[in-house]
């Protein structure tokens, strides 16, 4: 796995670079928000670490100014700010998952290649190659062999949370998933996150998903479905 560490505490940056290091991982390490996004294009890692107290730019700002860039990498917020405030401030700007300090090696690890393995394949020749029927709601389109979603024949910008959202409800068109299955698909394994995060990758999709003719729709008691608009 290769990992992009961006973190200013000297003393926390060496003793991840070596603890990770020693776990498979390559880690590449980079102190100053400023240089962070380059240094991510750069790297192409599976998974950032992102800390928010960062000199030259803020990690929240990291994070946003990633995102609107289009950088779809995996984002885990490892931070002393550990306020419900700033978790959903940075799950709404696209984080991934929120580990506060102090923390456990082993569940960073654990985090980090959950993380890694969601993200998304993109390759549509791979669905033409394979002959499965695409699923098409609305004016969207579900490959389910690459698992990538399209809109006008490009793929739809998601993060790896918002996809595995996506793929739960666009199967199901017309049908609601409950809240506590798509928490089980969305955060496999993450003892620690509420249900209510699932509102928060609810909220950010929704904003997504306008003028695709599909709507994302909120059944109190029942869950989530797919509507596909008048």
């Amino acid at each position: 796995m290769k990992l992009l560490l961006i973190e200013d505490d000297a003393s926390m940056q060496a003793a991840l670079q070596r603890a990770l290091g020693r776990r498979g991982m390559e880690v590449v390490a980079c102190t100053d928000g400023r240089r962070a996004l380059a240094q991510w294009s750069a790297a192409q890692p599976d998974v950032v670490v992102l800390d928010l107290s960062l000199p030259g730019l803020d990690g929240l700002q990291v994070l946003d100014q990633a995102r609107t860039q289009g950088l779809k990498t995996p984002v885990l917020i490892l931070t002393a700010r550990g306020t419900v405030g700033d978790r959903i401030i940075g799950l709404n700007l696209g984080a991934d998952d929120y580990l506060p300090k102090p923390f456990d090696l082993d569940e960073l690890e654990a985090r980090l290649r959950a993380l890694s393995r969601r993200q998304p394949a993109s390759d549509p020749s791979l669905d033409a190659k394979s002959g499965a029927s695409p699923v098409m709601v609305g004016g969207l389109r579900y490959e389910k062999e690459s698992g990538a979603i399209y809109h006008q024949g490009l793929v739809l910008e998601l993060s790896p949370r918002e996809l595995a959202l996506m793929q739960a409800l666009i199967v199901k068109p017309g049908h609601a998933v409950s809240k506590e299955r798509l928490f089980e698909l969305v955060f496999p394994g993450e003892t620690e996150v509420q249900y209510e995060a699932v509102e928060v990758v609810v909220y950010r999709l929704r904003k997504k998903l306008v003028h695709t003719g599909v709507t994302l729709v909120t059944l109190r008691g029942l869950g989530y479905l797919l509507k596909v608009d008048a």
